[in-house]
C-alpha cells in the first residue's frame, strides 16, 4: 500500500517563495513610519516658514511714517488704560471720583479711535487694505469688538441711557476686551521680531 502524502499546511510552494511573499510587507511597515515622520516634519516646517511679512511688505512697513505713529500711540494708550482702569475701579469700589473716571474713559476712547484710524492707514500702506489683512485678521476682528464697546460707552454717556455704575461696568467690559486685543498684538509683534531668525534657520533645515 502506497504511503499517503500529507498536504502541506502552507499554501506556498517552498520556503523561498514564502520569504519573498512577506518581504514587501516587512519593507512597507518599515517605510510607512519614515514617510509619516517626514510628512509631519514637512508640515511643521511649512507652518513655521509662513512669514508674517513678505520682503516687500517688510520694506513698506519700515518706510512708512505710520509705523512710528503706531509705535508712539500704542504705549501712550496703554498708560492711559492703566490710569483709567484704576480710576474706574476706585469709583466702583468706593463710589468716589466719578468725574475723573468718566473723563479718563473718554480720553481712552479718543486715543483708541486715533490708533484705529492711523492703524488702518498703516495697514493699507503695508498690506494694501485698510482692515483684515491676512497677518492681522483676528487682531482686527477683535479690534472691532473693542471699538464697539468703547463706542457703546460714549453713546450711553451722551444719552444718559445708563446709570453711572452700569456705565462703568460697560467701561470695564471694553477694557477687558482691549487687554485681550493688546495681548494679541504683543504676541504678533514678538512673532515679527523672530521671523528673520526663523527664516534663516529654516533655510538651514533647523527648527527655530
Amino acid at each position: 500500500m502506497a504511503p499517503r502524502t500529507v498536504p502541506s499546511l502552507s499554501h506556498h510552494l517552498d520556503e523561498a517563495l514564502s520569504i519573498n511573499h512577506h518581504k514587501p510587507c516587512t519593507e512597507l511597515l518599515t517605510v510607512i513610519p519614515s514617510i509619516s515622520t517626514e510628512a509631519c516634519n514637512s508640515a511643521r516646517v511649512s507652518a513655521q516658514a509662513a512669514p508674517l511679512y513678505t520682503t516687500e511688505e517688510r520694506l513698506r512697513r519700515d518706510a512708512s511714517p505710520w509705523t512710528i505713529v503706531q509705535a508712539v500711540l500704542a504705549p501712550i494708550q496703554f498708560v492711559i488704560f492703566l490710569v483709567s482702569l484704576v480710576l474706574v475701579l476706585r469709583y466702583l469700589v468706593w463710589g468716589t471720583g466719578l468725574a475723573l473716571a468718566t473723563a479718563s474713559v473718554v480720553i481712552k476712547t479718543i486715543t483708541l479711535y486715533a490708533i484705529m484710524i492711523t492703524g488702518s492707514i498703516w495697514e493699507r500702506e503695508v498690506f494694501g487694505r485698510y482692515l483684515f489683512a491676512r497677518p492681522f485678521l483676528w487682531e482686527d476682528v477683535f479690534s472691532i469688538l473693542v471699538l464697539a464697546l468703547h463706542t457703546l460707552y460714549l453713546v450711553a454717556l451722551a444719552s444718559n441711557a445708563l446709570a453711572s455704575r452700569r456705565l462703568m461696568l460697560v467701561a470695564l467690559a471694553a477694557y477687558a476686551a482691549y487687554a485681550v486685543n493688546a495681548t494679541q498684538f504683543l504676541l504678533k509683534l514678538r512673532a515679527a521680531r523672530r521671523q528673520p531668525r526663523a527664516t534663516a534657520l529654516g533655510a538651514l533645515g533647523l527648527a527655530p
